[in-house]
């Protein structure tokens, strides 16, 4: 046909796009080496593109922007698909469509705008050039956005979960002996199922993966931006045989299923190098497992990203300049404190300093800094190694957390002694954490002398930039959150969550911090001595100019970050 042999694609050598990746910071030198040995030692001729994907050293969107910049052709994104298909049915199969992973964009009279994850195969391009009459115009898209296109418009209610589903025998998944166990969750179905729920959870950004067997269901959820939500999930008789998996990955005790236990994996998945927390719990109905994800590349060691406040962070930085001393960071579980702290030992990691962390768990690993994992079995809690690490002559010392008495006294006892402690501690905020010090039964002169500053903060939902949307707040609504005073004079204008494809629908896209800084002075020191309460300490805190977590969540929702609604929902204040 005229159209086919007008259609004409442009190639690149393997060579030139391991380079690209290369280059690009998509792909590593050992990794691409890694992989063209195996490829020359066994013979294996499927394109380095696809081969990449498949290992799991590049992700989809990261090979198709490199093949985009490479043959000079667009990247199409998810908001680019069509919600009905372009082409008749008898035109294309859908099953040739999902094979060649290709999707008709636009069909503008003898030209046809097609999406493909492989923009190199010309044998696709040309049987659809044939089959409808055009010439071709392909642009570049992600594969799992393609199949995720063509199951909405051609689909037949078969979803990638459910083709991984059909390949396990009948009546296989309900065996639940130890030998069994084992069979299935080595076999190939049991194996892809797992892989597909961690990528899914990548995909989504999600932090955590909640697997959850019940009587007549079995729920595998994500937690997307502090936020869980349900996906989907095996049938229940299944579940065994994914804790099991998911177990061995973990290499915990299968035959175990009365006692909690953790664990851990390294893996790799769509180019990212990922640290899986494995925790698990019996229940009722079996056993409960979150998988807590760490992304160590994508993790953001700035004060700056994290959203401190341009003054609050230099304050943190002149704070961090001090050598002795004590800087609390506090907030409930899940709200960025050992971020927070990384991110100041980042700063601090310098040749000139010695810094040691006792940690339980030892969340990401820093170049240049001892990390200790605490192991209560044997022994080792902080207090154990804090008695310890002291006669190692560190300059900085962070303590995952302050737990009990003996390990704040050791803390404190370390910064009377010339060392720089960095901790957590779990209290509403940082007025709350001098008094909860106290009661634990810390001496009131040695606070005093130790504390330096405690950060307060909680994480809240950034609005997705692309679909928030502009509103002027009423007067009555104005008064009452006392938002004029952070507009600056400016009339107040708050956003609102609508909800897009980038973000899912659910009008948001990340977390931020809002945080509160407490400096110790003179004030808060004579309060302490008189042990007052924390609403004193948090008023004398005020008077010297610190801000709190509400009020800096009020000048992100006036900024357009966030909205206020999740200021409300994580501060409880009005």
């Amino acid at each position: 046909m005229d159209a086919a042999e007008e259609t004409r694609f442009v190639t690149v050598d393997d060579e030139a796009l391991g380079q690209a990746l290369v280059s690009a910071g998509r792909l590593t030198e050992a990794d691409l080496g890694r992989v063209e040995r195996m490829r020359s030692s066994q013979g294996e001729d499927t394109p380095l593109s696809l081969l990449l994907v498949k290992l799991g050293l590049v992700s989809e969107r990261n090979m198709a922007a490199s093949l985009a910049e490479l043959l000079q052709l667009p990247l199409v994104t998810a908001t680019d698909y069509p919600e009905a298909p372009v082409l008749e049915a008898d035109e294309l199969s859908y099953r040739f469509l999902k094979e060649s992973q290709l999707v008709p964009l636009r069909r503008d009279d003898d030209r046809l705008v097609l999406a493909m994850a492989n923009p190199q195969d010309g044998f696709a391009a040309e049987a659809v050039a044939l089959a409808t009459d055009c010439e071709v115009e392909p642009v570049v898209g992600v594969g799992s956005e393609i199949e995720s296109a063509l199951e909405r418009m051609y689909g037949e209610g078969q979803s990638q979960m459910g083709d991984i589903l059909s390949e396990v025998a009948p009546g296989e998944e309900s065996e639940e002996s130890v030998e069994l166990l084992m069979d299935m969750a080595s076999g190939a179905p049991v194996i892809r199922l797992v892989n597909l729920i961690i990528q899914r959870a990548v995909e989504a950004r999600a932090s955590d993966i909640h697997i959850e067997p019940f009587e007549n269901s079995f729920k595998v959820r994500y937690r997307i931006d502090g936020v869980l939500k349900e996906g989907e999930a095996p049938p229940v008789k299944m579940a065994p045989a994914v804790i099991s998996r998911i177990k061995i990955m973990a290499r915990l005790n299968i035959a175990e299923r009365r006692l909690p236990q953790d664990g851990r994996i390294e893996l790799r998945v769509q180019g990212q190098d990922l640290d899986v927390r494995v925790s698990t719990v019996p229940t009722m109905y079996g056993e409960s497992v979150v998988l807590r994800l760490l992304n160590r590349e994508s993790v953001s060691l700035d004060f700056e990203s994290l959203g401190f406040a341009e003054d609050t962070r230099k304050a943190l930085e002149e704070l961090l300049n001090i050598p002795n001393g004590m800087i609390l960071c506090t907030g409930p579980t899940g709200s960025g404190k050992t971020t927070t702290l990384y991110t100041a030992l980042h700063r601090l990691n310098t040749p000139e300093r010695k810094l040691i962390t006792v940690e339980d768990p030892v969340e990401y690993q820093l170049e240049g800094i001892n990390q200790i994992q605490t192991k209560s079995a044997i022994g080792l809690n902080f207090a154990s190694a804090l008695r310890s690490i002291v006669r190692q002559d560190p300059d900085v010392i962070m303590v995952g957390e302050m737990r009990d008495l003996e390990t704040a006294r050791i803390c404190i006892q370390s910064a009377l002694t010339g060392h720089l402690v960095l901790s957590t501690l779990h209290t509403n905020d940082a007025a709350s954490s001098v008094t909860r010090l106290l009661e634990m039964g810390v001496e009131d002169y040695l606070l005093t002398s130790t504390l330096n500053a405690v950060i307060g903060q909680r994480l809240v939902r950034v609005l997705c930039n692309h679909c928030k949307e502009a509103y002027t707040p009423l007067p009555e609504v104005v008064a009452e959150l006392r938002l004029e005073k952070f507009s600056g004079g400016k009339p107040v204008q708050l956003h609102r969550a609508i909800g897009c494809k980038e973000c899912g629908g659910t009008g948001f896209l990340g977390r931020v911090v809002i945080h509160e800084l407490l400096e110790m002075n003179d004030e808060i020191r004579r309060l302490v001595l008189q042990h007052a309460d924390s609403g004193q300490i948090q008023k004398a805190a005020r008077a010297a100019g610190m801000r709190t977590m509400y009020e800096d969540g009020c000048m992100k929702a006036l900024a357009g970050i966030t909205n206020l609604e999740e200021v409300i929902r994580v501060t409880q204040e009005t």
